[in-house]
């Protein structure tokens, strides 16, 4: 697409537009250094090929803000322009983000979509564009973090024969220790098989030891106890990537709506299982993604799941268990507390 020209009226229509792919810059060796002498950034890892090689990327890579600044060009030939424009200034980026390094001799080139126009007067305009630059012939990492869904009706809570998996108000599914007898109906039951048994340990030790299980069953609970205290769960506060996020389920849809508005993306869990309180944001689309992942004990899939609790089969077996269970959770508080 080359840079088309509307009626000042009419670029609020633009909005949406996505742009062909910009051309093939290649990001040479000299490029790079001839930026490092422009900025006085000479850090080795972009000038020193054989220092750089002895590191993780295996040789020189350009510095992230060069690759921002080939984005002028890139842009140069796509876009909308309102009729009688004089002339265009860069204001600025709402956000940056570096998620891939750009080796030397490597071709990058820019993937464009006109997200907004604000018309601040009658002759001028504030464009927002949304763009990511590809690295030709390498493919996209992405690290997601793989831990219990926390359903909005959890099977796992609903048919457990003991009454050990609990769901909180804050919608925190949790499988309580001290009365779990490791007996595996959570992970049976749960779409992505989540919960894992450790053995050796549990009150079945003390009760039955040769029976209901052998062990205890564990799953991420999200660390409702940090947050009762009014902390964030231990894996946002490590996270390196600062990616994550924790808030009511309402507000963390819109974020995830607004997040895969911003980058093409996809979002996975607000409907599977009937909706789940973890939600994934990616811009490679999930069945790829299910696709490459490595999957097993402890390592969930990333296929569409129905909602397993709406069967008629499933509900009508909550109904039959939930008396047993609540009985079964009196008995193991009781002989906790005795103990």
């Amino acid at each position: 697409m080359a840079v088309k020209i509307v009626p000042k009226d009419e670029m609020v229509n633009a909005i949406g537009t996505k742009y062909e792919p910009s051309d093939w810059i290649e990001v040479t060796q000299e490029r790079i250094n001839t930026f490092a002498d422009c900025t006085e950034d000479h850090q080795f890892i972009h000038i020193d090929p054989e220092a750089a090689a002895k590191t993780p990327f295996g040789g020189t890579i350009a510095h992230g803000f060069l690759t921002l600044s080939l984005m002028s060009k890139m842009v140069e030939g796509n876009g909308v322009i309102p009729e009688n424009t004089v002339m265009g200034i860069n204001y600025g980026f709402d956000k940056v983000r570096f998620l891939a390094p750009v080796r030397a001799g490597k071709r990058v080139r820019a993937n464009i979509e006109l997200t907004d126009i604000d018309r601040k007067d009658d002759n001028r305009f504030l464009i927002r564009q949304s763009i990511s630059v590809e690295i030709e012939g390498e493919e996209t990492e992405l690290t997601i973090p793989r831990r219990c869904m926390h359903c909005v009706n959890p099977p796992c809570v609903k048919l457990c024969p003991w009454g050990a998996a609990k769901q909180l108000e804050n919608g925190i599914s949790r499988i309580d220790s001290d009365i779990c007898l490791g007996g595996s109906k959570c992970r049976k039951v749960c779409p992505w098989h989540i919960p894992q048994r450790q053995t050796g340990t549990g009150l079945y030790l003390d009760l039955m030891p040769s029976m209901a299980g052998n062990g205890v069953m564990y799953k991420c609970d999200r660390c409702y106890n940090r947050i009762a205290d009014g902390e964030v769960p231990a894996c946002i506060e490590a996270c390196p990537e600062d990616v994550q996020t924790i808030g009511p389920r309402d507000e963390i849809i819109k974020k995830a709506h607004a997040l895969a508005d911003e980058i093409n993306g996809y979002i996975y869990g607000e409907n599977e299982n009937g909706g789940t309180n973890t939600l994934y944001v990616s811009p490679v689309p999930f069945e790829e993604l299910n696709k490459a992942i490595e999957k097993g004990k402890g390592k969930p899939h990333l296929k569409p799941v129905e909602d397993t609790m709406a069967q008629a089969n499933n509900l009508a077996a909550a109904m039959f268990v939930a008396p047993i269970a609540g009985i079964a959770a009196a008995v193991g508080k009781f002989y906790a507390q005795a103990k």
